[in-house]
């Protein structure tokens, strides 16, 4: 069939959690753009019947687009090689691997049924670089999130005690970048390994940052109350200190209670929920941390689940790459972008017979498994870091079919897995509704995405259809029809239309008498002129 202004999608079960729909045979009605109450008879059908209707897919932290994604593909011209994605009468050339090119990358999400992603970490004097890939990502609608969280003008603010500044200058460089949410990697962290010296990172939320009035935990406390003050649809998005190490639990937990009140987006959870000590044995810490998720509203997270195989690691955390660098001997990239932030990237593997990725794929199971409130916990691996978002359908599997992930658990390097309450046995498994509420209805919730996420009339109008399959893995990676914005992108598991994204950004209220210093500074330390600054488009 062909695209209609009008469609109706008739006889499909329609699970809507965000409307208390949960797997009601009724019809979906779109009239251009938006899902509507009803239409007349006489307009084109969608026969459903026997299938799956969901909202389409929304990924709340992806690396996508941008500076530090490019770097990463100019680093793997072998995946490019072994992944080839010629085009054809609908798509454009392009190659996979774990980071696919921007076209192939809006074709595989929307053959996976996702209409939104979010690209979690752009630097904002490389916004105009994100922005025109993502440009260039069919399909999908997607913001960026904006570091923040080792920024040279932003630490100069709290180390004079400028909170209100601070938050103005967080709301202008939101709006100059079309930025969507604050990103924080690792606060002071990175501006410590940028600084050289002995200590080139630091280990605890009350270390100095170039001066006793700035640590992680004052930057965390501040960013967080920029956000809530400029009434931002996102909080703060929080990549806490100590990725990837032993005992980061203890500083995750700290980081968490750092904010507390406030809302606060804790991301890829897994990396930072271990127990144990640096530099000695590893042990799950998931319990802990997603107990105390579970016991304070104000927070939501994204798990970062890992899964076996391929991934390559795409960060803002320069110190955590370079030793993933010395540890493994793997090529890599390390770039500091001056005033603002740092980048790594090195090519990885996860394997079942690893101890630390057997541990590290427990312990994102767990989270997902212990979590009493969906709606707080999206479903990610932290593309690419964990995995690729191609690896969703398996990780939804593992989720709802006990049996299959019990066999994959024998299956994997126990070493480290005393203790795990995955290996004690969890009986739960997710219904439908769930895995809707982690994979749309909750990530467009926690990003203020009103129309998305769910098909009342108003939503957009993103829909999937999925073949109700009993294997899920193979259900929710083949689905039978998409619709973007009520265009079929997607008919009978083939793609047949590839319609540009909408941007999704902000521009907070503010005190604009910032620019006045901010122009200073730029003449003082910027490589560009305050007046070329940002990705404001091109009239």
């Amino acid at each position: 069939m062909t695209t209609a202004a009008r469609l109706r999608i008739t006889g499909g079960t329609v699970y809507d959690p965000a409307n208390g729909v949960d797997g009601v045979v009724r019809d979906v009605c779109i009239e251009g753009e938006r899902i509507v109450a009803d239409l007349p008879s006489g307009v084109p059908r969608l026969d459903a019947r026997g299938m799956i209707v969901m909202p389409g897919g929304v990924d709340i932290h992806a690396h996508v687009a941008g500076s530090s994604v490019n770097h990463a593909r100019r680093l793997l011209p072998e995946e490019h090689a072994a992944d080839p994605v010629p085009g054809d009468a609908i798509r454009r050339s392009g190659t996979g691997g774990t980071l696919p090119s921007t076209f192939v990358t809006g074709y595989r999400y929307a053959g996976l049924g996702y209409t939104t992603a979010m690209e979690a970490a752009v630097a904002p004097l490389a916004a105009r670089h994100a922005h025109a890939e993502l440009d260039d990502t069919p399909i999908l609608d997607s913001g960026c999130f904006v570091l923040l969280g080792n920024d040279d003008y932003l630490l100069r603010q709290i180390a004079t005690g400028e909170a209100t500044r601070a938050r103005d200058y967080a709301g202008w460089l939101l709006g100059v970048t079309r930025g969507y949410a604050i990103k924080i990697v690792n606060p002071g962290g990175v501006a410590r390994w940028k600084g050289g010296g002995s200590e080139r990172n630091v280990t605890g939320l009350d270390d100095p940052v170039g001066s006793s009035a700035v640590t992680p935990r004052k930057i965390l406390e501040t960013l967080a109350g920029a956000a809530n003050a400029l009434a931002l649809p996102h909080p703060v998005h929080v990549h806490c200190n100590n990725l990837g190490q032993a005992g980061n639990a203890a500083t995750t937990l700290e980081s968490m209670q750092a904010v507390a009140g406030q809302r606060a987006h804790f991301t890829h959870l897994q990396f930072h929920s271990y127990g144990g000590a640096r530099g000695k044995e590893w042990k799950s810490a998931a319990r802990d941390v997603i107990e105390y998720v579970n016991s304070h509203p104000e927070v939501s997270v994204d798990v970062g689940q890992v899964m076996f195989g391929a991934a390559t690691t795409v960060t803002a955390d320069s110190p955590v790459e370079y030793l993933l660098h010395s540890s493994t001997g793997r090529k890599w990239v390390n770039v500091d972008i001056e005033l603002e932030t740092g980048c790594g990237i090195v090519p990885y593997a996860y394997k079942e017979k690893a101890a630390v990725a057997a541990l590290q794929w427990a312990v994102g199971l767990e989270l997902f498994l212990l979590a009493r409130d969906p709606w707080r916990v999206a479903l990610s691996t932290d593309h690419p870091n964990g995995g690729t978002f191609l690896s969703y359908p398996q990780l939804i599997r593992l989720l709802m079919d006990r049996a299959y992930r019990d066999d994959r658990l024998k299956g994997v390097n126990q070493k480290l897995l005393a203790g795990s309450a995955l290996l004690d046995g969890l009986a739960r498994e997710y219904t439908l509704s769930e895995i809707v509420i982690i994979t749309r209805a909750g990530p467009a919730r926690l990003l203020g995405l009103t129309s998305k996420g769910h098909l009342a009339p108003g939503a957009d109008a993103d829909v999937t259809i999925y073949a109700n399959e009993p294997d899920r893995a193979k259900m929710f990676a083949t689905p039978r029809h998409v619709l973007k914005a009520g265009t079929l992108v997607v008919e009978d598991g083939q793609l047949r239309r590839a319609p540009a994204g909408r941007r999704l950004s902000v521009r907070p209220e503010h005190d604009r008498a910032v620019t006045r210093d901010l122009k200073r500074f730029f003449d003082d330390y910027a490589c560009v002129s305050f007046e070329n600054y940002g990705a404001e488009p091109v009239a």
